[in-house]
């Protein structure tokens, strides 16, 4: 039986999948492959419908809890993907707040249990490249370095993934956005202002050309509006929107084979 080229990406919240790699996978939809999502936590720690952070006393959990899965659904199926699986853990929210020390939260998970469930998953949809963060978690999340963790011990479980890649924002490329940004002022998240503004162009394995799907980007992270720190970024203009998001750089961070052929390409010589 022949299979359709599988990508998997493992995220932490809902909205990362848009922010990250809706890209890669629009592009890769288009041309026919299928591409798989799953999504760690439910979110439960963004913003509610007050704009109230999760560590506010007063954040409504609930709310913010279903408003997040029905955004994730909605994006999804911007972004191209053909099936989204969330694994239900807590937001386990920024370092040092009190939601860390919860027994649900995700950074608290059972590694080997997760990582079980994400090769069950590789293996049944033949995915042969699988994306996460790198061991930063991008920028420091708790869950995002769980994410990391938690893949990286799928993929020894795991039988069909033949590569394994990490979105990376190189040191040029991230500054000359944030200072474009400052000069026109257009409010910046955590997730860029504290990104690894180390990484050289030296750790980039595939560039990936994804301005004709910026549009489509665009409306994958609109539909996440309930996460009003992000606003900015889809009302800044075009041309600064590109320059971050119109081309996806990722790091090859682990292959089953010799590679080659992948410059331009996740699944380049495959």
């Amino acid at each position: 039986m022949t299979f359709a080229p599988t990508l998997v990406c493992v995220h932490a919240h809902p909205d990362d999948e848009a922010l990250f790699t809706a890209g890669i996978t629009s592009h890769y939809a288009d041309l026919g492959y299928r591409v798989v999502l799953i999504t760690c936590t439910n979110g439960q720690l963004g913003f509610d419908d007050q704009g109230r952070p999760g560590s506010d006393p007063l954040h409504d959990v609930e709310f913010t809890r279903a408003t997040r899965a029905g955004e994730l659904q909605r994006a999804a199926i911007v972004a191209g993907f053909s099936r989204v699986v969330t694994l239900g853990y807590d937001d386990s929210g920024m370092n040092g707040w009190a939601q860390n020390d919860r027994p649900n939260a995700f950074m608290n998970a059972d590694v080997n249990a997760v990582a079980r469930t994400l090769a069950a998953i590789m293996d049944e949809e033949h995915a042969s490249v699988a994306v996460t963060y790198d061991e930063n978690g991008f920028y420091g999340h708790p869950d995002h370095i769980m994410a990391n963790v938690v893949t990286r011990a799928a993929i020894e479980l795991a039988t069909s993934p033949k590569r394994l890649y990490y979105p990376v924002a190189p040191k040029g490329v991230l500054e000359a956005f944030v200072a474009g940004a400052r000069a026109k002022g257009v409010f910046l998240p955590a997730w860029i202002l504290d990104a690894g503004h180390t990484v050289s162009d030296n750790t980039v394995s595939t560039t990936m050309d994804v301005r004709d799907f910026a549009k489509r980007k665009h409306q994958a992270i609109v539909t996440h509006a309930s996460q009003v720190d992000n606003a900015d970024l889809v009302t800044m203009d075009e041309e600064l929107f590109t320059l971050l998001f119109g081309i996806e750089y990722y790091q090859r961070a682990w292959s089953r084979d010799v590679t080659s052929g992948d410059e331009t390409d996740l699944f380049g010589g495959l």
